[in-house]
């Protein structure tokens, strides 16, 4: 962020930029979307499905998926965007490492001791898979998990609810869509 005097810069402007950059020519299940579209949904969603506009939220949301899907790593991003943002996207990072049938127990417990922003930001990940499911062309296959990323994601935050307007707003969206796609399978 050298060069930019703080006044002009906005965070999520420049976490949008870079993520552009870092997700060029990945593409979304569908073999056509770009996937940087995911990341832009799901900030989207935040800022105006959810209601929360705070700055480092936003940029988190936009660099939720790098560490995870491209050669991003922490230091880079806590370079560019601060220490809040860095722990936001590692706090959405899945270890890979970990073998399969425990990754998604230890993904939800990171998520759980996590800043209540990154269960606000998972909401609207899982709420953009299932909102986008109707691309996918295994969609029927992945219906079920997406629901079920969903509800855990809902379980997650429903914590932060009675204290946060946006936790609750996002968690009736996302259980408005989970009721719509079960209706419609």
């Amino acid at each position: 962020m050298s060069g930019v005097p703080a006044r002009d810069r906005v965070l999520w402007r420049e976490a949008a930029s870079f993520s552009a950059r870092k997700h060029a020519g990945q593409l979304r299940r569908d073999g056509r979307t770009p996937y940087f579209a995911h990341v832009v949904r799901v900030s989207m969603t935040v800022s105006e499905l959810f209601g929360c506009h705070d700055e480092e939220t936003l940029a988190a949301a936009l660099l939720h998926d790098l560490i995870e899907d491209t050669t991003t790593d922490y230091d880079d991003i806590e370079e560019r965007f601060g220490r809040t943002v860095a722990k936001m996207v590692a706090a959405l990072t899945k270890n890979m490492a970990l073998p399969e049938a425990g990754r998604e127990r230890a993904y939800d417990r990171q998520i759980a001791r996590a800043d209540w922003r990154v269960r606000l930001i998972k909401l609207a990940d899982a709420y953009d898979n299932l909102a986008d499911s109707p691309t996918d062309p295994r969609r029927l296959e992945h219906l079920p998990k997406r629901i079920d990323a969903c509800r855990r994601a809902i379980a997650l935050a429903k914590k932060d609810a009675a204290s946060r307007r946006e936790t609750r707003r996002a968690i009736a969206v996302v259980e408005a869509l989970v009721r719509d796609s079960q209706q419609k399978n």
